[in-house]
């Protein structure tokens, strides 16, 4: 098993296997592939944070880091950071690779100096790196009310202190925008999905808005 960082050669295989790990798990299809392939050239990229893991030459995960921000509720903005689409390739799932590429990409960003990061995802899976409800560090998500602990939304100071330091006690988090480009351009994220090959979309359990 090898981490390094992804190149120009990677992109198409690696959204390629971004489309294979997400494909019918929170909705019908997926989006996220067409989300890397746009954010390589958006300034909240971090390309010292972007990684690929093979294995015995083939390239099996993928984990980017982006810059995103906090607002106080004086409106101040304080810098923060994110971290995904991290995809592993369905063949490789639930055998320890996708903790192994995240405790890699977390230790090289907590030497660069990140200090606190946001993300949504399952808490079961994430507590094992170290991540807690947002809501019990004071950070709220943007989209729902504040005093509401939502389950999804978790948390992490990669440098402890780091909120303390900062000045931080309460505030909003604000994902980055190049996360929603499907959404904002469906007409051209349809033109880029057409360039792979079919696959069936379907309405499982599980997803957001799953009705029986």
């Amino acid at each position: 098993m090898n981490i390094r960082l992804e190149n120009p050669a990677d992109y198409r295989e690696v959204e390629n296997l971004t489309r294979e790990a997400f494909w019918n798990v929170y909705r019908p299809g997926c989006t996220e592939h067409y989300v890397l392939n746009l954010y390589r050239s958006n300034p909240d990229f971090i390309p010292e944070l972007d990684f690929v893991m093979e294995e015995d030459g083939c390239l099996i995960g993928h984990v980017m880091f982006s810059k995103a921000e906090l607002v106080l509720s004086d409106g101040t903005r304080k810098p923060s950071w994110t971290f995904g689409p991290i995809s592993i390739h369905p063949d490789f799932k639930r055998k320890g690779y996708g903790l192994r590429l995240l405790n890699y990409a977390l230790e090289r960003a907590r030497e660069m100096g990140v200090g606190f990061l946001c993300m949504e995802g399952n808490i079961d899976f994430y507590k094992h790196a170290g991540f807690g409800l947002a809501s019990r560090l004071g950070i709220h998500y943007h989209d729902m009310p504040r005093e509401e602990e939502v389950p999804f939304f978790l948390a992490q100071e990669l440098l402890p202190g780091w909120l303390k330091a900062n000045g931080i006690v309460e505030a909003t988090y604000c994902p980055p925008k190049g996360y929603f480009v499907a959404d904002d351009n469906p007409d051209a994220f349809e033109a880029y999905e057409a360039s792979f090959p079919p696959k069936e979309k379907l309405r499982l359990p599980g997803q957001l808005g799953y009705e029986e």
